[in-house]
């Protein structure tokens, strides 16, 4: 069954690594839960580590559909 398009406007951005993070983030991909590429597991992992830091309290939860914070 294909993925649903994303409802959310995304936005590129570059991020530089070692060829060790990049195994790693390989094998995450290969685990069939992060994606289905390196840069989609990445991705997942930023989003998943700054919604531990709004849990934290470290960041302000932002409007989803303003990107301001709430």
């Amino acid at each position: 069954m294909p993925r649903k398009k994303n409802q959310l406007e995304t936005i590129s951005i570059t991020l530089s690594t070692t060829e060790r993070v990049v195994a790693y983030l390989e094998a995450l991909v290969d685990s069939g839960l992060y994606g289905k590429n390196p840069a989609e597991a990445a991705e997942r992992l930023v989003a998943q580590g700054i919604e531990e830091l709004i849990r934290r309290g470290t960041l302000r939860a932002r409007d989803p559909n303003r990107g301001q914070l709430t």
